[in-house]
């Protein structure tokens, strides 16, 4: 018994680094999540990762200012994501480019800058630091940002809940009978780059992505109702939260891949074990035949 409490409880208990990591970690599930069901749901996953590296310029600006310090840095990454956003949606409706290619080019634009201003005056460790996070590092202050956002978040998906699930069924029908299709897009791009840069302060830019698109992709594999794939997707992310964190305490392994890597596991398990998963696919049906 003794055993089991010093694996799993006492690293909580007893230091306040990983109390602070583990409520970070848990209120960016609670606010990704829901946010990476419905970017799944709109074949956005990897609009998300693009987003995701899209902070790096404005985040690498505050990090020329003042150094290391994850709320100043906040700032300008919410800028970058939001110009990101916001241009690569302008080029793709105003021009001939499809989204997914304007947002591409975008993102590989604003992450080599980012790269050169962080190297500009940083070494290889803070280049390390902000692509990677310091989940462990986390203070008072990036923890009432990381709170703020994931308490808006819910807020607003239900505001819009309905509009929402409409655009992922068929956008083009929403846009046609209601004036709500672009604002909503937009609204829904707003909440993508405000979960990312909550949760760059603690996975940074390259892993930020994780924590809200890898629970949202397990979950379709377990559930096919778009509420009980947030719920899920919401569980999934605080299992691997606390399971990363002590695999992180006990192995000495980097507290934000091991997350990730948690959260790697429950996917892979969920793609042959769901119910929507492989083996279920291949399960032969029955047939009832009447006489």
């Amino acid at each position: 018994m003794n055993s089991l409490y010093d694996f799993f409880i006492a690293p909580f208990v007893e230091f306040g680094f990983m109390q602070r990591a583990l409520l970070g970690s848990l209120m960016l599930s609670i606010g990704a999540g829901p946010v990476g069901v419905f970017l799944t749901l709109r074949r956005m996953s990897l609009t998300g990762d693009a987003m995701a590296h899209a902070i790096l310029p404005g985040a690498a600006a505050g990090f020329l200012l003042y150094g290391l310090e994850l709320v100043p840095m906040t700032p300008g990454g919410l800028v970058a994501g939001m110009v990101v956003a916001l241009g690569a949606g302008a080029v793709s409706r105003l021009t001939v480019q499809k989204e997914d290619a304007s947002m591409a080019a975008f993102y590989l634009i604003a992450l080599s800058v980012g790269v050169v201003m962080v190297s500009m005056r940083g070494s290889s460790i803070d280049l390390m630091h902000v692509l990677f996070g310091t989940v462990l590092a986390l203070n008072t202050d990036a923890l009432v940002l990381i709170g703020l956002v994931t308490a808006m978040t819910p807020v607003t998906m239900l505001v819009f809940r309905r509009a929402l699930i409409a655009e992922c069924l068929d956008p083009l029908f929403l846009r046609s009978v209601s004036g709500l299709g672009s604002p909503v897009h937009f609204i829904f791009l707003g909440l993508v780059v405000l979960n990312l840069v909550a949760g760059f302060q603690a996975l940074g830019t390259l892993l930020s992505v994780g924590l809200m698109v890898l629970p949202a992709t397990a979950a379709r594999f377990w559930t096919s109702r778009v509420e009980t794939m947030c719920v899920v997707a919401i569980a999934i992310g605080v299992l691997s939260s606390i399971g990363g964190l002590l695999l992180s305490y006990h192995f000495s392994l980097p507290s934000g891949p091991a997350i990730i890597l948690s959260t790697g596991v429950i996917y892979a398990v969920s793609v042959p074990a769901g119910p929507r998963g492989v083996l279920a696919t291949m399960r032969p049906r029955t047939s009832h035949r009447t006489a």
